[in-house]
């Protein structure tokens, strides 16, 4: 079966997660704490972080999460930030992205303990994982990289393409590859005839928000895919007379290369499940650093 199944790979996760928490609280009477503020209501990030505290409470974490409006000014919230980082109950800060225009991103991101920035964005973090060392990396390529290993084993010397270069997913993925000895190439909306540097790759990351982008005539014969893409698109209705839908699909065409790749991870049920178990490996890790 070449079909990469990251909601099964991720229970699993969660459920060694949660053994080890409740092996830490015999032993040191603590566990981990998880805090996540959310400024302002956008829906989406409403219920990402609703399922955030869900499964940080199963695993047996404390979660602690802190809800602002949108007004909330960049000066009280890196109040919260400070206090958070002083708050020995809390082992990992998470600032939910987007924020409200009126605040800094950047100055948010770096006032958060790079100890306990289990979004792995501080810029101590981004500098630890380009020199090699122990760093807390992005969830999501973190993920990506879990999977990988599991299907793959050893990476070392595969030709591996990344398309996108945010600092989110696509910069920090390249680097991990790198990190594991493959040849990396990472394309982006520069970048001229994208195809032909897939086309070689045995390994390909897509992380662009543009849906069913790769199809299978850019991939070679046993490729292994990840798609990060989540989009929404509208489905017509076969019945004029039926209002069209929506459904969720990745930037990969998985109907059409699923046959010829060698792995693929579908949308939804591949990565997008592992961006919250790596949450929680990062809180465990950091928790276990300081204890």
């Amino acid at each position: 079966m070449n079909i990469i199944d990251g909601k099964k790979f991720a229970e699993n996760l969660r459920k060694k997660i949660a053994e080890e928490v409740e092996e830490l609280k015999d032993r040191t009477g603590k566990v981990p704490g998880l805090a996540v503020v959310l400024v302002g209501n956008d829906p989406a990030s409403q219920v990402y972080v609703a399922n955030k505290a869900k499964q940080t409470k199963e695993v047996g974490m404390n979660s602690y999460e802190h809800v602002l409006t949108a007004d909330t000014s960049q000066k009280d919230l890196l109040h919260i930030i400070k206090n958070l980082n002083a708050n020995e109950n809390v082992h990992g800060i998470l600032v939910q992205l987007p924020l409200p225009k009126h605040i800094s991103e950047d100055a948010v991101i770096n006032a958060i303990s790079p100890e306990k920035d289990v979004d792995g964005f501080h810029v101590v973090n981004r500098g630890r994982l380009i020199t090699g060392q122990d760093a807390l990396v992005p969830c999501t390529p973190l993920g990506c990289l879990m999977l990988l290993k599991d299907r793959l084993f050893n990476l070392e010397g595969l030709h591996a393409v990344v398309i996108g270069r945010s600092n989110i997913v696509g910069k920090p993925m390249a680097q991990l590859l790198l990190n594991e000895g493959c040849t990396v190439t990472v394309c982006h909306s520069k970048t001229k005839d994208i195809k032909s540097h897939t086309q070689k790759a045995d390994i390909i990351v897509v992380a662009v928000g543009k849906p069913n982008m790769l199809e299978a005539e850019w991939i070679k014969e046993g490729a292994t895919i990840i798609d990060v893409g989540i989009n929404r698109v509208t489905v017509q209705a076969e019945n004029s007379n039926e209002s069209p839908t929506t459904k969720l699909v990745g930037d990969v065409n998985f109907n059409s290369c699923k046959e010829k790749a060698g792995g693929i991870t579908p949308v939804p049920g591949g990565v997008g499940p592992m961006t919250i178990a790596c949450l929680l490996s990062n809180t465990l890790k950091a928790f276990k650093a300081g204890n």
